[in-house]
């Protein structure tokens, strides 16, 4: 299919290729031009402007939009609409709030256009292994848009949540959930750190707890491999930030009157890092920076 798709960052970027490699015809635009170039290299037709991607596509157009949640993505959406036609439609692949989804959606139906939300789990690794997705949306614009959303998902990994916004609000809780297991791992071999009697080899630990322990994740993947690389991490600063997901999983929770203990210090505790160092959020930090590709602060 006819593809779409503005911000080609590392998410967007890894998007682009995984449907060139699956046959699809793709049309790009980035702020900067140095993405874009690379990816006309491997088969994407290049747009130098929203307006030029828009007058490559034929109706109905399918267009997403992966740019950081917030201001951006919505100048992006409110300067699409004059350009689009009834029945086009706009894909938020990013993270964005599902409340921001609901109001866009209606705002965009005023205008005879649709809006689905992906939620979009995988980071850097997305390319060779798949992103997970949760979509939210009409059926029957979703099941148009499943063979773009099938050649991005690894097997098995793609859902149709359920109406607009229902497919960020899952992503959300998804993050929430991340952030509770990165902080136990984090807390757990702080504690193995101190007990200094007993001299333990955390590569060692991480590495056997990845075969058939009930702990095992990709999570801890990501931590043997810091590990290995720097026992100590002496190369990291201990200073965790948040992207969103986490407060919104936390005002969700307190909206619905449910109760989300873990979440909710697992998030005080990314708080807490960008105070005094600790080794917890050392780990954190090299986490995030290996299955995100996140910024890290040197610790000199």
């Amino acid at each position: 299919m006819d593809i779409g798709i503005i911000g080609l960052g590392r998410m967007g970027a890894g998007m682009a290729e995984r449907w060139l490699r699956g046959g699809h015809r793709v049309v790009g635009h980035n702020r900067s031009r140095g993405p874009v170039d690379e990816l006309a290299a491997k088969g994407m037709e290049p747009a130098g402007s929203v307006e030029e991607l828009v007058g490559k596509l034929s109706s109905p157009r399918a267009i997403w939009v992966m740019l950081p949640a917030g201001q951006v993505t919505e100048q992006t959406i409110t300067a699409l609409i004059p350009l689009l036609a009834p029945g086009d439609t706009i894909v938020d692949g990013g993270n964005t709030n599902f409340h921001d989804d609901q109001r866009r959606a209606a705002m965009l139906k005023e205008h005879g256009l649709n809006y689905v939300d992906q939620g979009t789990s995988g980071g850097i690794w997305g390319l060779e292994n798949g992103y997970c997705l949760m979509v939210g949306g009409e059926k029957e614009l979703v099941q148009r848009l499943e063979p773009a959303f099938l050649t991005l998902a690894p097997e098995g990994g793609y859902v149709h949540c359920g109406p607009v916004g229902s497919g960020h609000f899952v992503k959300m809780v998804h993050n929430g959930i991340e952030y509770g297991m990165m902080q136990a791992y984090a807390e757990g071999f702080e504690i193995m750190r101190a007990k200094q009697a007993f001299n333990l080899d955390l590569h060692a630990i991480a590495s056997a707890w990845r075969y058939g322990s009930v702990v095992r994740s990709w999570l801890l993947d990501l931590t043997e491999a810091a590990l290995r690389e720097d026992p100590d991490l002496s190369g990291l600063k201990g200073y965790v930030e948040d992207s969103g997901e986490g407060r919104w999983t936390i005002q969700a929770a307190i909206d619905l009157d449910v109760p989300a203990p873990v979440i909710t210090l697992s998030l005080f505790e990314r708080f807490h890092s960008r105070q005094p160092e600790s080794f917890a959020a050392k780990i954190l930090a090299a986490m995030r920076k290996g299955f995100g590709g996140h910024a890290v602060k040197s610790a000199t």
